[in-house]
């Protein structure tokens, strides 16, 4: 398996295909509507934009560097969400991956610009006792980068407004699993509020998990 810190090679870029992939069979995202990018050196590659999943080869992805000069190397244009991944990258050097998908519930909720409360202990595992919301802004923009790294500055996951929801990883696997966690939480919070009124974990409660959990699920190798 790969480990971090990850290095432009044809198995990190297959890797990131095949977290794609893997996102499309666990039902987390829909058709093309997904973008995964992870940072090998001193740049990021990134799924490029509108190419299905199946006919993607590692060759597509695209690499842009993470300082200076934006501009993109590859045969095609990068994902058109890739200013919010280079700014997650760059404002979180301890992370190495970035997964952004269009998950139905998280999406429900996004729509209705409500953010997750401490509802469940694993809210914790997302840096505090909320995952808050990210304010609306049109996709690809900058003004959208800006809101999604500011609302997420400590916070590893993040709704969008109208929009869709956004993880951080420390590898790849790490965050493919974190949007899948933030997913059975927003269904979860869902179905809570359907059958009567959720009872929201105290400050303190979060706090004493915060510190209980503090390192689960976050070893840098996979």
């Amino acid at each position: 398996m790969l480990k971090t810190p990850y290095q432009d090679t044809p198995e990190l870029r297959q890797a990131i295909i095949d977290s794609c992939k893997e996102m499309n069979s666990r039902g987390i995202n829909q058709g093309t509507s997904g973008n995964i990018s992870a940072r090998a050196g001193d740049r990021m590659i990134i799924t490029p934009s509108g190419v299905p999943y199946d006919r993607m080869t590692p060759e597509m992805l695209a690499s842009i560097p993470l300082e200076g000069d934006s501009a993109f190397e590859g045969p095609l244009p990068p994902s058109t969400e890739w200013q919010f991944h280079l700014a997650l990258l760059r404002a979180k050097p301890d992370m190495h991956a970035v997964v952004h998908a269009h998950p139905v519930h998280c999406t429900a909720l996004a729509i209705n610009r409500m953010e997750i409360p401490s509802c469940h202990y694993m809210i914790a595992l997302f840096g505090g006792d909320t995952v808050p919301l990210a304010g609306y802004a049109l996709f690809g923009s900058d003004e959208l980068a800006r809101e999604v790294t500011d609302v997420m500055k400590d916070r590893q996951g993040c709704l969008m407004a109208n929009h869709g929801a956004v993880v951080v990883g420390e590898t790849l696997e790490k965050g493919l699993w974190r949007l899948e966690e933030l997913e059975v939480l927003a269904k979860a919070y869902i179905l809570s509020r359907t059958i009567g009124s959720p009872h929201i974990l105290s400050k303190s409660e979060i706090d004493a998990v915060l510190g209980a959990v503090k390192n689960y699920g976050m070893k840098t190798e996979v």
